[in-house]
């Protein structure tokens, strides 16, 4: 396992790569993982943020960079809102303007952003976002390609608990798997890698490096990792941020709900935990609990191929006549307009 050496000019950590051997024959793609937290209620800090890391991790080689769910918009950790049963308060409420305020447009000024960032230093870059549309918020994970191109995004189909009251729900239409030049890329984000029919989904379509940022860090969730990857015989690559207390706003701008006086400005308050693991089940990268970081490894793609001889969920090893799924991958609107159809069907009569 050889070290990546760390620099000067961060505190950041470059954690160790695999060396996957040097047979040329088989394409190699160097991979990492962000491990940091979010500049809370400041988009522009934290995607000046963003960049600082990327062009570390684009300087030591890496051809695709994962960030972990809500980087830039922010997950609010600890945080309820001022929501019970029956009744909401308005420090809650003016706590969703800010975390809405922090927020972004897809399309907007921050994706051309992150897409010039992935075309600056030539890499594919996944980005978890809090997504902004109208008056509801989507936790977000979007795809950009080394020329600079915003390719799609993936909405979080269920936001998990007292999640469900600051995010809305994503649809079928959003589950994309993009067909790179390093591969079939998508994402799941955090506790809906548990689902399995999502997971099912995005087999079908053919994925081969499987990012699962998210926010949880405890022990149990590297055995979901491990399990997807032998499941998909896919890479999986998950991020996570680390988080201090004195990462968020200071109380009572900010408060952890039942924990505040236990918190000092150093307690962690997510450990992180970011992984990459083989089809094999191979732990490449991590797990990471001591700080930020850059996670890397090399991946060799041939792996996935070994992996699928032993077992390919969608292939060899499905039963469609006894087991089925069904994906209903269009948008659902809450309203559609047929003014505009009816006028045209009124001139073709005309």
């Amino acid at each position: 396992m050889a070290l990546v050496p760390t620099t000067a000019a961060t505190d950041t950590q470059l954690i160790a790569e695999v060396d996957m051997g040097s047979d040329v024959s088989v394409p190699t793609v160097r991979a990492t993982v962000v491990q940091a937290s979010t500049i809370f209620y400041d988009t522009p800090a934290t995607l000046d943020k963003a960049e600082r890391l990327l062009a570390e991790a684009a300087g030591f080689g890496s051809q695709l960079v994962l960030f972990p769910e809500a980087f830039v918009g922010g997950y609010p950790r600890g945080s309820n809102f001022g929501v019970s049963i029956g009744n909401r308060t308005p420090k809650g409420k003016e706590e969703f303007r800010k975390y809405h305020a922090a927020a972004i447009d897809v399309p907007g000024p921050e994706v051309d952003r992150l897409a010039a960032m992935a075309g600056k230093y030539r890499v594919h870059l996944v980005m978890g976002v809090i997504e902004r549309d109208g008056y509801t918020l989507y936790c977000t994970v979007l795809f950009f390609d080394p020329q600079g191109r915003y390719l799609g995004k993936h909405r979080k189909v269920m936001p998990t608990a007292l999640e469900r009251i600051i995010w809305g729900f994503g649809d079928g239409s959003t589950i994309p798997v993009f067909e790179t030049s390093i591969g079939k890329i998508g994402a799941a984000i955090c506790w809906e890698n548990r689902m399995p029919l999502l997971r099912t989904a995005m087999y079908a379509k053919g994925i081969e490096i499987y990012c699962a940022p998210t926010a949880d860090s405890r022990d149990t969730w590297q055995a979901s990792m491990t399990h997807i990857a032998l499941e998909g015989g896919c890479f999986v690559l998950s991020a996570n941020q680390f988080c201090r207390r004195k990462d968020y706003p200071p109380p009572p701008d900010y408060v952890f709900s039942g924990t505040e006086e236990e918190l000092s400005p150093d307690s962690v308050v997510c450990a992180g935990g970011s992984v990459i693991i083989s089809p094999s089940g191979t732990i490449l990268a991590g797990p990471n609990y001591d700080g930020e970081a850059l996670i890397s490894a090399d991946l060799d793609l041939g792996d996935i191929a070994r992996a699928k001889f032993d077992f390919d969920v969608v292939g060899h090893y499905a039963r469609p006549e006894v087991l089925s799924l069904v994906v209903r991958d269009h948008p659902t609107t809450p309203v559609t307009f047929t003014s505009a159809t009816t006028k045209t069907e009124d001139s073709c009569k005309k």
